[in-house]
């Protein structure tokens, strides 16, 4: 067999969606771990186990504005009958040496400030006068209005039981516990925990850096004025926002002229920030698919990037390989709209979350009753339909029709509606997979 015919033969074949996932997914790895500052490391995913080293709280303190008392001090206190108690002075949060509370004495008290010794309850300021010698007060009047207030007596209307309103320590944490796994992708929740430990870096698998261009010489820059022929540039918009919302750092380059050297040269520049490139449109079978041209003719030490027909509609043409000294992958999809969407939902965002070292890489698909007949479906091919899922009624409605131009349906579907290789049209009220965008 020479080479042409056995190049031939193996672009006829058909590749199965699963097929090819696989394939890519066999020759991407989780980038390596690297030390982030806290807030560049949100949206990754820890590779170290968090132990708590100090118990949070780290000491006794007050969750209200009050009074830090002696509890047996307040068992008597009524609206009609209040206790009155010795203010011995100020204690806020923060460092500073803290008074000893004796019997029949109080220290008035900030939210967060440590419980002082000789008080096991704190009073909120609301059961007490607020050493105004009046009714109860709303609040505390400002130290700088009303300095007096640190000292004097305090009216306490409500008796306060031993403990209350303290905030113990180690009552979130205790040290040596367990704070956060290897694997949890660091939210604001989790960054606000790891400062609460003290934790100024982390270790991390880094959001993958993702190179996304469009290529077309029909394709103008969004807000410029259109000729004759020509068409805005939606692609690029629509992929880079995907890769970033599906956690990855996205760059964005200007749609790229079918022009096979500046193809060549863009990518080459490109490489030195792409953990992955993708690319949009040129991977047909047109004479002026500048993707496939480029990519097809690249030496082997610049590296490999296959076409491939996938049974599937949309997104029938595909691209897969690694090109460059590091063998960057590349994804060159299809250039309609919503073949180029789909494609990244299926292929691209599994490749980004293996990146990024996710298990969960896949969106979830369930089963839903479908409530709109779909008329056909091409044999032998699984096609993606937009869809619009109602999760009360665990119901889908088709959005738009199958044609892979179809933006706008794109835009108003929240689900792919899937219909398997061997179905040539579904009927109303049947239950079909349904894939969960979003």
């Amino acid at each position: 067999m020479n080479g042409s015919t056995g190049q031939t033969r193996h672009q006829d074949r058909v590749w199965s969606v699963a097929e090819h996932l696989d394939d890519v997914l066999s020759k991407i790895a989780p980038l390596d771990p690297i030390e982030l500052q806290l807030l560049d490391a949100q949206g990754c995913v820890l590779v170290e186990d968090i132990t708590v080293p100090v118990a949070l709280p780290p000491f006794d303190n007050s969750s209200m504005d009050g009074y830090a008392v002696r509890a047996a001090d307040t068992t008597a206190a009524t609206q009609d009958a209040p206790v009155s108690l010795t203010v011995i002075g100020d204690i806020a949060a923060g460092p500073g040496e803290l008074p000893d509370v004796g019997p029949g004495q109080a220290a008035r008290i900030m939210t967060g400030a440590p419980v002082p010794p000789g008080a096991d309850a704190v009073v909120p300021v609301e059961w007490t006068d607020g050493g105004a010698g009046e009714g109860p007060a709303a609040a505390m009047r400002a130290h700088s209005a009303a300095p007096q207030d640190a000292g004097g007596e305090v009216r306490v209307h409500r008796p306060a039981a031993a403990g209350a309103h303290i905030r113990t320590r180690g009552s979130d944490v205790t040290e040596g516990e367990p704070a956060l796994a290897a694997g949890t992708v660091l939210g604001p929740s989790q960054i606000g925990l790891l400062a609460a430990l003290g934790r100024g870096t982390v270790r991390v698998r880094p959001r993958p850096r993702v190179v996304v261009l469009s290529t077309g010489s029909e394709l103008v820059q969004p807000g410029e004025a259109l000729a004759p022929g020509q068409i805005h540039d939606s692609n690029s918009f629509q992929l880079t926002a995907a890769a970033r919302a599906a956690g990855a750092l996205a760059y964005r380059v200007g749609a790229v002229a079918d022009d096979a050297e500046t193809l060549r040269s863009t990518l080459e520049d490109q490489l030195i920030r792409a953990d992955l490139l993708v690319t949009s449109g040129g991977v047909s079978v047109g004479a002026y698919d500048v993707v496939k041209e480029t990519l097809t003719a690249l030496s082997a030490e610049e590296g490999t990037v296959e076409f491939r027909k996938l049974a599937m509609q949309p997104g029938k043409p595909q691209g897969f390989g690694l090109i460059g000294p590091d063998r960057i992958p590349l994804l060159a999809l299809p250039g309609n709209p919503v073949s180029s969407y789909v494609s990244f939902e299926l292929f691209v965002r599994p490749a980004l979350r293996t990146l990024m070292g996710l298990p969960d890489i896949q969106r979830p698909t369930l089963r839903a009753r479908i409530t709109d007949a779909i008329a056909s479906s091409p044999r032998g091919r699984r096609q993606f339909l937009r869809g619009s899922h109602d999760a009360d009624a665990g119901t889908v409605t088709p959005v738009g029709g199958a044609g892979s131009h179809l933006i706008k349906a794109m835009a108003h579907a929240n689900a792919l509606i899937v219909v398997p290789e061997e179905a040539t049209e579904v009927t109303a009220d049947s239950e079909v997979d349904v894939v969960l965008l979003g």
